[in-house]
């Protein structure tokens, strides 16, 4: 794994020069992306961020932490007790520079269950590192064993059913062999190319069916302004 997402992050952050971030899925094109947005604020977070920034609450993990904006905002702003984890190297070390105390390397899935949360962030398209519908159980479960009595699960998510066409009768048009949030995602940077991984999109509907499946509540939070909404699920 390049892990170039770690690496511009890294750059960013440690001002050695930075492009863009070129990201592209198997049901669009390639699209640019400034590094500086994964270093925002709280102030200029998307709604559905800042919502989920504050119901956190107690002890809270951060999955997938990147550049480490919503923990550092939890850390420094709210006086919150946060643990982050990435599977990017890069990442964590940007962290560090940054300030972020308790932040490591580690897939979601390696986390020993006997520590538990009040909270767990997945932000960010949360459901991306499920990877694929058919894995979701196994996430949910891991998600479900780490928390406390009264935690919470916040993520966000789209319902990527705008991307396809619609027929006169206002069908989409979505593959027939598989779930249609179910993508591909390709990262470019300064000139190379990361391998290809699995991205999930869940509508809130499926995420709602799967949670329940796995004997957890889900509730939504907070819908945004493109198909894009935050959820709770909690015990």
């Amino acid at each position: 794994m390049k892990d170039l997402f770690g690496k511009a992050i890294l750059d960013y952050q440690t001002k050695d020069a930075s492009e863009d971030l070129i990201t592209e899925t198997s049901i669009s094109e390639a699209d640019e992306m400034p590094v500086s947005y994964l270093f925002r604020t709280y102030n200029e977070m998307p709604k559905l961020e800042q919502k989920a920034l504050q119901l956190a609450k107690g002890n809270v993990l951060d999955v997938g932490c990147g550049a480490g904006s919503h923990s550092l905002a939890l850390q420094n702003e709210r006086n919150l007790e946060v643990t982050a984890i990435d599977i990017s190297e890069n990442a964590v070390k940007a962290c560090h520079h940054r300030g972020l105390k308790n932040v490591f390397v580690m897939h979601l899935l390696d986390l020993n269950p006997s520590t538990k949360f009040d909270t767990i962030l997945l932000l960010m398209n949360g459901t991306g590192i499920f990877g694929t519908l058919k894995e979701t159980d196994n996430y949910l479960q891991k998600l479900k064993s780490l928390l406390n009595k009264n935690g919470q699960i916040l993520i966000d998510s789209s319902d990527l059913i705008y991307m396809y066409d619609q027929d006169e009768e206002g069908a989409y048009s979505i593959p027939a062999d598989g779930y249609y949030g179910e993508l591909t995602f390709t990262v470019h940077y300064k000139g190379e190319t990361e391998d290809t991984f699995p991205w999930l999109y869940l509508d809130y509907n499926t995420l709602q069916n799967a949670a329940i499946a796995n004997g957890l509540n889900c509730e939504l939070v907070l819908e945004g302004d493109h198909f894009d909404y935050l959820a709770k699920l909690s015990l």
